[in-house]
């Protein structure tokens, strides 16, 4: 549960190496750039090198070309490739040019493809007509109307049959509807159409042809095979121009992508006079091999300075973690990084998010599913939640086995438990309820206090030991606290009189008062001179409202753990529906009902089981100790495979 350590590093040289200067820190991949204005208090002489970034027009020009070739052009190492940017610029332009070319090529065939098609579907709707659609369309006293029409509006035709120009011809039909013309009379056309609108008459445009639908069918048929051949023969040629430059395209393509990158760099140095400056962060395991680059540079002077004397600066954040806690580390960056001095929780959540998970989705056989599910998905899709799934589902597992369910099953590790020397399974989850209950509740006691005791950790590390000592989540939370849980449980369940005057007034009542006055109390021990409030009237009156939501914050963060114990009772209700189901259907049923079941409680249950047990991460654990508010490292660097 650590951070990584970091560096603060100076750079500053004449202008003429600047260039190199950001190459090597580009290159490297650790740099975090920083503003000059944070290390120096009053950079007044100094001026911005860059205010915009010269590499942008031309990377998203040959992005946008690319783009339309719907193909993926993975970035490569270019430290072999340094042209100027000129150079640079002139090669993306071009290739741009020629892919816009071609695709436009491309386009425009498939496009004339397209609209044969469109027309070839829409002439042959009327391919009934003996006449050409250009002849009925130019007709001086008449007006046609091609289009469709309901087929349940066909008979609702004979309401207007004492109008004679009120007829439909009909050419040809699909499900739906009938397709075909109208006439009527120019100086009748527009109440004629009025009554075809109230028959949902919708018109369609009819390509112009002196030919008659039959004729025109028969040309669009002959002209497809040509056009098709056009649309092969433009892809090709897209295709042969992108397979046989593709090496030229990544190089010039992954070369702008690095120097937009760098260009970041440069637009956070300043200069002076003839020199530049630049500033920012590496972690303290590569320092040693950048200062060694830099220094082969003339004119440079680099200086470094560790982050714990640079706290007013601060610093950014990198988590190191071991193998288990790593993909937990996305959680904890969902929640916002720690700061420099402050705990990483990660290791935390890693192991209490596993343990939690694991006994609210107890199940053998689903368990391991799921840690399979997840395994396959990091393999193969490199899904980050993939990680997660399978410690999840292993835990899973082992609750499964304590709790003697498979697939639902309940009864089918009662040969191992007997072979075990066990009468039956550990925990019975069906005559076990109260117990059940009160476990998540201990459960939640014991994460709660371990929460505090990692904030009196914490808050020690951050050199604040008055937030250790009087915090509501402080030592005089945890004896407040867990003295008020221990009396109240041997009162009740032990039937052992602790909660005696001594014991209230001194583990309890006076906790409690230090807490109340743990601002002034805090501020004193931490040496501030102005520790008292303005008024300790008011900041009594303040307080006593805060008070009790301190105390309503203690029950709700122990009540919350209670859906611990309501998601293994509701593993076990909702197996048993399915069961009911399956006996209800028998025979070749019960099978299919029963795998069915079994995943969709799976997906289900699996899924809610992750958001409950991330929300007690989030609400009632991280707000005892962590903040989140840190700084993340995030290094200049181009993301190649």
């Amino acid at each position: 549960m650590a951070v990584s350590s970091m560096q603060a590093i100076s750079v500053i040289g004449l202008m003429d190496y600047i260039d190199e200067v950001i190459n090597v820190l580009g290159e490297s991949g650790v740099f975090h750039p920083d503003e000059v204005s944070e290390f120096f208090k009053s950079p007044k002489n100094f001026t911005r090198l860059q205010t915009k970034n010269i590499y942008a027009e031309p990377l998203t020009n040959l992005k946008a070309s690319l783009n339309q070739t719907k193909l993926e052009f993975e970035l490569a190492d270019t430290s072999d490739y340094n042209p100027g940017f000129d150079e640079l610029e002139e090669s993306a332009a071009q290739i741009s040019a020629e892919v816009d070319r071609l695709c436009e090529q491309y386009q425009l065939a498939q496009s004339k493809l397209d609209d044969a098609k469109n027309d070839l579907k829409n002439v042959s709707r009327f391919i009934g007509l003996d006449v050409s659609a250009e002849k009925l369309l130019k007709m001086k006293y008449i007006d046609a109307r091609f289009g469709r029409i309901p087929k349940d509006s066909i008979p609702k035709l004979e309401a207007y049959k004492d109008n004679k120009y009120v007829d439909f011809a009909v050419c040809s039909e699909d499900k739906t509807h009938c397709w075909g013309v109208y006439f009527a009379p120019k100086e009748c056309a527009a109440e004629i159409d009025r009554i075809f609108d109230g028959l949902f008459f919708e018109r369609y445009d009819v390509v112009n042809s002196s030919k008659t639908p039959s004729e025109k069918v028969d040309i669009l048929v002959k002209e497809m095979p040509g056009l098709e051949m056009n649309v092969r023969d433009a892809k090709n040629e897209l295709d042969d121009y992108i397979g046989g430059n593709k090496a030229q395209i990544t190089r010039v393509l992954s070369k702008l992508e690095e120097l937009y990158l760098f260009a970041g760099i440069r637009a956070k140095a300043l200069q002076y006079n003839n020199s530049f400056i630049i500033v920012g962060w590496v972690p303290s395991e590569n320092k040693k091999e950048l200062k060694h680059r830099l220094k082969k540079i003339k004119s440079v002077e680099v200086e470094f300075s560790d982050a714990r004397n640079e706290m007013d600066k601060h610093p950014p954040v990198k988590l190191k973690n071991c193998f288990l806690a790593r993909p937990f580390e996305m959680y904890t960056e969902m929640y916002g990084v720690p700061e420099y001095t402050e705990m990483d929780p990660t290791l935390f959540v890693a192991i209490t998010y596993i343990i939690i998970f694991g006994i609210m989705f107890a199940d053998l056989g689903q368990g391991l599913c799921l840690s399979l599910f997840g395994l396959l998905i990091w393999k193969l899709k490199k899904m980050k939640i993939g990680k997660i799934l399978f410690p999840c589902g292993l835990s899973s597992a082992v609750f499964g086995t304590l709790f003697g369910s498979v697939f639902g099953f309940e009864n089918l590790l009662d040969p191992m438990y007997r072979a075990l020397g066990f009468k039956d399974k550990l925990i019975d989850v069906n005559s076990q309820t109260g117990e059940i209950i009160l476990l998540s509740i201990l459960l939640g006691v014991v994460l709660l206090i371990t929460a505090m005791f990692l904030n009196v950790y914490s808050s020690l590390k951050q050199k604040n030991p008055g937030r250790a000592l009087f915090n509501q989540s402080g030592l005089a939370g945890i004896v407040f606290y867990g003295s008020t849980v221990f009396g109240l449980a041997a009162e009740i369940f032990l039937n052992i009189h602790v909660m005696t005057l001594p014991y209230v007034l001194g583990l309890i009542v006076l906790p409690f008062i230090l807490i109340f006055f743990s601002e002034p109390l805090t501020d004193l021990i931490n040496g501030e001179t102005d520790w008292q409030p303005e008024s300790w009237g008011g900041y009594i009156v303040e307080h006593l409202f805060e008070s009790i939501e301190v105390l309503l914050s203690y029950v709700t963060n122990t009540m919350s753990f209670l859906r611990v114990g309501a998601f293994v009772l509701v593993h076990a209700g909702m197996m048993l529906v399915v069961f009911v189901l399956a006996e209800t259907a028998g025979g070749f049923g019960y099978c299919i009902i029963l795998v069915l079941g079994n995943v969709l409680v799976m997906a289900l249950e699996a899924l809610l089981v992750a958001i409950q047990a991330l929300r007690l991460e989030y609400y009632e654990m991280f707000s005892r100790f962590y903040s989140g508010e840190g700084k993340p490292f995030e290094p200049v660097k181009l993301i190649t495979d």
